[in-house]
């Protein structure tokens, strides 16, 4: 079986996570991706474990199920190269600066010039109709802007970065249901678009769902900030030889608990009579909840709750993950033989289709490593695929 996107031919221009991820979402679906890397390479292709140089952890886990081209875009040759692949493209993926696309003439209408319907996206730090549009970002400039920094400083005492890059992965998925949508919307009326996906306005879009809270009224009924999100409270409760996570959130949950827990006196607390009750008072309902779970040990409480509706579960640490009982029950790790790489191990598509399942075809590409079957599938000539790598306009893998 195939996966969904079975046919969807995309180019991709991008490095670091944001682009490469999203990429690798859709080529997981069945898309055919064409990595398209500068004489230098993604720079991911450093960035952590490796055995074999440009083969990174960083890279291979952000780049299967693609094959790599390599195009000095500064030359006219590899130019003229990339818009032959163009001809034949679905998608057209970028994540260069606006001011990069324009020097290199490679714009909406200049690859529309060639594919007439293509779904050109384009996913920046910040729109380029802004007065920020010019400014390079990364995911810690976005968290910083986007105020997931300064939230942190109510927990923390200043302001702090997530340790994941949250900004590149959600603007990541906004890319490939924009993508998707775009390609539906053309598959209706035989019509491509440009599509913006910039990581600054979707990520104040992903804080303030929540966080508009009292803002959301004109005029205010309240400050910002979901106030259960920010008590400092808010954490994986200690107990008595580790810790849990339990959240007694719905009225329901909130009265099993009291109850498993010998406490149905605070079931009629004024201050925690309902969910509204609760949240208004979360220091307390936290604090409370927290001072019961002290008591007893986690597996303790796992087995008092195990026949519950009350959300309950271990705090897994990251090595923890690779032994999850549910996760190698549904089969979620895949170890993957890299023909230079050696075993991997990598996480599954998280997603099932009944019909067409998301696969691990590919293995993640060496630089270049398929430079000539693209150019020659493009039409290029083999006198001018020659000359191209004489003047290192295109790279070929060893």
């Amino acid at each position: 079986m195939s996966g969904p996107l079975k046919g969807l031919k995309i180019i991709e221009l991008t490095s670091v996570v944001l682009g490469p991820w999203a990429a690798q979402i859709l080529a997981d679906m069945g898309a055919e991706v064409v990595k398209v890397e500068a004489p230098f390479g993604d720079s991911n292709r450093q960035l952590g474990a490796s055995r074999n140089p440009n083969m990174a952890a960083l890279y291979l886990s952000n780049n299967r199920n693609k094959r790599s081209l390599v195009l000095d875009l500064k030359q006219s040759s590899a130019r003229d190269a990339l818009l032959a692949i163009v001809k034949d493209c679905d998608v057209f993926l970028h994540n260069n600066r606006p001011q990069v696309m324009t020097k290199f003439k490679l714009e909406y209408n200049d690859i529309k010039a060639v594919n007439e319907n293509i779904i050109y996206c384009g996913t920046y730090g910040y729109s380029k109709d802004g007065p920020y549009g010019e400014k390079g970002a990364l995911d810690d400039s976005i968290q910083a802007a986007s105020g997931i920094a300064a939230l942190n400083e109510l927990v923390l005492g200043e302001p702090r970065y997530l340790p994941t890059v949250v900004a590149d992965k959600t603007t990541a998925i906004t890319v490939v249901y924009s993508i998707l949508a775009a390609l539906f919307h053309r598959e209706r009326t035989g019509n491509g678009q440009e599509i913006e996906v910039p990581m600054f306005e979707t990520m104040v879009s992903f804080v303030m769902a929540e966080h508009i809270w009292g803002e959301i009224f004109e005029p205010p009924l309240g400050k910002a900030g979901y106030t259960r999100l920010m008590s400092h409270h808010r954490k994986p409760y200690k107990t008595k030889d580790g810790y849990i996570a339990v959240l007694p959130y719905m009225n329901n949950h909130w009265k099993t608990f009291c109850e498993k827990a010998e406490r149905q006196d605070l079931i009629e607390d004024d201050r925690f009579k309902n969910l509204s009750s609760r949240v208004k008072n979360i220091d307390d309902t936290y604090s409370e909840t927290g001072k019961i779970l002290a008591t007893k040990t986690t597996q303790e409480w796992l087995d008092i709750f195990a026949d519950t509706k009350v959300p309950v579960i271990i705090v897994n640490s990251l090595d923890d993950l690779f032994t999850d009982p549910h996760l190698e029950a549904v089969g979620f790790w895949q170890d993957f033989d890299h023909p230079t790489e050696g075993k991997l191990k990598m996480p599954g598509f998280p997603v099932k289709f009944s019909e067409t399942p998301a696969t691990i075809r590919k293995h993640a590409p060496n630089f270049g490593e398929h430079s000539l079957e693209i150019l020659a599938e493009a039409g290029v000539d083999e006198e001018t695929i020659k000359q191209m790598i004489q003047s290192k306009a295109t790279v070929v893998s060893d």
